[in-house]
């Protein structure tokens, strides 16, 4: 019996998508979970540069540069319109002062890194934080403003922080499709046999949870960053959706898209194409 490594992170969105599998409530044959690993998602996204784990989330703009080694499943991700990363300031900011100001992101290789560098090439004072650091580094005046994702879209405007633009709006404006956000990536070394027994076991956790939602809540409230009911039924809400139990077309048409952009861009180097991403 195979023993694969597993990644994720603790935002609710994964925590509920993987819940089934990692305890045990979806019967497998042939492999077996080592214990997960939940982290950051830009250290999973270096993780993955590395080729750490077998089965890891991982940001669409990381993915663009692990081709090689790892494989797109079609369940598990996090597409949508309306859901993607913000930017935000303690004050309003004039379109003009944006370039000459210092800006924080959730890491080099997260999507909403590459969303910035698309959407103000110019953008030079950069700086990589984790998720959770940029909104208090913006409130205490360490950075001028930041991109925000996850949990942090919901609460900031609580904190008295000023929308400066949607990144994921400006994108669905430019591209006419959903912002592919994070997916699940596994090492192609696995073998595609074994790759469809875990994507549709993957797919499995997914109806489990959504039968099941009262049976997630401990695991999920464990890892939360915020634990209001309201916030995480929010976040779930708006991250898990038909795209993440099936990416269909749609979802292949956007991360592919997503992925052109940045080679055109000179982010990726690689050529893309469809046999490349989607692992059946």
């Amino acid at each position: 019996m195979k023993s694969l490594s597993i990644g994720f992170s603790p935002c609710p969105n994964d925590t509920y998508i993987f819940c089934g599998l990692v305890k045990g409530h979806i019967p497998h044959t042939g492999w077996s979970l080592q214990p997960e690993r939940l982290e950051d998602v830009e250290t999973l996204n270096e993780w993955a540069l590395q080729g750490r784990l077998d089965i890891t989330k991982l940001s669409f703009h990381a993915f663009g540069h692990v081709l090689e080694d790892y494989i797109l499943l079609k369940s598990g991700g996090a597409l949508g319109r309306g859901c993607g990363p913000l930017l935000v300031a303690g004050q309003k900011v004039e379109p003009t002062d944006i370039a000459k100001m210092t800006v924080a992101v959730p890491g080099k290789y997260t999507t909403a890194a590459m969303l910035l560098k698309l959407y103000k090439p110019e953008w030079k004072n950069v700086v990589m934080m984790r998720f959770d650091e940029i909104m208090p580094a913006v409130e205490s005046g360490k950075v001028d403003c930041g991109v925000i994702i996850h949990e942090s879209r919901f609460t900031y405007e609580s904190r008295g922080l000023e929308l400066i633009k949607d990144l994921g709006s400006w994108w669905e404006e430019i591209s006419g499709y959903p912002i592919p956000l994070g997916g699940i990536a596994v090492k192609r070394s696995l073998g595609m046999d074994l790759i469809e027994k875990i994507d549709k076991a993957l797919r499995a956790s997914i109806a489990w949870a959504q039968r099941n939602p009262e049976l997630c809540s401990p695991y999920i409230k464990e890892h939360a960053r915020e634990l209001e009911d309201s916030v995480i039924n929010d976040h779930i809400g708006l991250y898990v959706n038909t795209f993440s139990e099936d990416l269909g077309e749609e979802g292949m048409t956007a991360i592919e898209f997503f992925l052109e952009k940045g080679r055109q861009a000179g982010i990726f180097s690689n050529s893309i194409d469809n046999t490349q991403i989607i692992s059946y």
